[in-house]
């Protein structure tokens, strides 16, 4: 089932994802002493990062990821692991546990095993995922094109997470796999702009998933997607 809830600007929106988001976390804390969240990178997320940064939470015990990511030293402009540490780790999340999907190693293939590493020693399932949605209508690092798409999205693929190379995306990405994606407790669809509006319901419409990957959260029955949207 997709939950859309639309807000009149992107601080309300922030605020509302940042509650609801807060009380995922919450209530993995209370079920099981820890928490874990995947987060996207972007600009898109920046106020959501900081209105969640502004919750009490016992965040020593939330560990925070991303749902994927470019292969860059944290150095880079372009890391989204720098994006969360700026605007996330800060405030009252500065003592929230991050890890960090790129490992230094050259490529992603090559750090693949650590990187899995990691998350398996995170509280799993996930207690929430937060995606975003590009204008070519891919959503982590499912992008249009991608040499291992197919993997990523397959129903029978144990692995945490796999490497991606796409035209559309830039430098080589480390990103989640589909399926552990739809085995997160809370999922949602974070998007902003009436051109990412447009993409959506271009996406929402027939058409094959490999052309926009977004199709493949949108069309899965698995988990509930709440879809968070300001113009």
């Amino acid at each position: 089932m997709i939950d859309r809830r639309d807000f009149g600007g992107s601080e309300e929106l922030a605020h509302a994802l940042a509650e609801a988001v807060a009380d995922d976390l919450r209530k993995g804390l209370a079920e099981r002493g820890r928490a874990s969240v995947a987060v996207s990178g972007g600009s898109t997320p920046k106020r959501f990062f900081t209105a969640l940064s502004e919750h009490d939470l016992d965040w020593p015990n939330v560990a925070v990821t991303l749902v994927d990511e470019r292969w860059v030293p944290p150095s880079d402009d372009r890391s989204n692991a720098a994006l969360v540490r700026n605007h996330l780790m800060r405030d009252k999340a500065e003592t929230a546990r991050f890890v960090p999907l790129f490992t230094g190693d050259e490529t992603p293939e090559a750090g693949l095993e650590k990187a899995e590493a990691g998350i398996r020693a995170m509280p799993l399932p996930l207690d929430a995922a937060i995606l975003g949605m590009g204008t070519d209508g891919h959503t982590a690092s499912f992008f249009p094109g991608g040499d291992r798409l197919q993997l990523a999205l397959s129903e029978d693929n144990p692995a945490l997470l796999t490497a991606m190379h796409a035209p559309g995306a830039g430098e080589p990405r480390i990103t989640f796999t589909r399926q552990v994606l739809l085995q997160s407790k809370a999922l949602y669809l974070h998007i902003e702009g009436a051109e990412k509006d447009t993409v959506l319901q271009q996406a929402l419409d027939a058409g094959p998933v490999e052309e926009m990957p977004v199709r493949a959260i949108l069309r899965q029955d698995l988990r509930d997607l709440v879809i968070f949207y300001a113009p």
